[in-house]
């Protein structure tokens, strides 16, 4: 990858789960170091799917939701991205794959770093949202297994 010009790194994460990060963040921090890079870190809240669902929620439970997202994503960033590299974090809701997708194409990613869990049998390599991001995502990926 040294030939390879990287501007903007784009790491998915799930925040209560550290298989998503623990090993993928520090391949996006050496990457970003090595490249000079900005690093974009990303959790998806997921949607509540069908109105008969979302009518079980409170109304403003988005808003909410995401605040809180939002809050615990800048408590993650201080804690876990050294403060060499130059990062921000965004929040976003709907499918995972979706929004990692879009996230890369509207910030601009040169490529997404992301985590794997442990496949099914169904998924033979790659969990389910790796998966379908390798197969949809715009710029090159590189899955760390977790």
């Amino acid at each position: 990858m040294s030939d390879v010009s990287i501007k903007n790194i784009l790491l998915p994460i799930e925040l209560g789960e550290p298989s998503s990060w623990n090993k993928a963040l520090p391949v996006a921090v050496d990457m970003a170091r090595h490249h000079g890079a900005h690093l974009d870190v990303l959790t998806v809240i997921p949607d509540v799917g069908m109105p008969v669902v979302g009518s079980f929620f409170p109304p403003d439970f988005e808003k909410r939701a995401r605040k809180k997202a939002e809050e615990e994503l800048r408590r993650w960033l201080e804690e876990h991205v050294p403060d060499d590299v130059d990062a921000e974090g965004i929040v976003s809701v709907g499918s995972i794959y979706h929004k990692i997708i879009r996230a890369a194409e509207k910030l601009g990613s040169d490529l997404i770093v992301m985590a794997s869990h442990r496949p099914k049998m169904q998924d033979y390599l790659l969990g389910p949202n790796a998966a379908r991001v390798v197969r949809h995502a715009p710029v090159d990926v590189y899955i760390v297994r977790s």
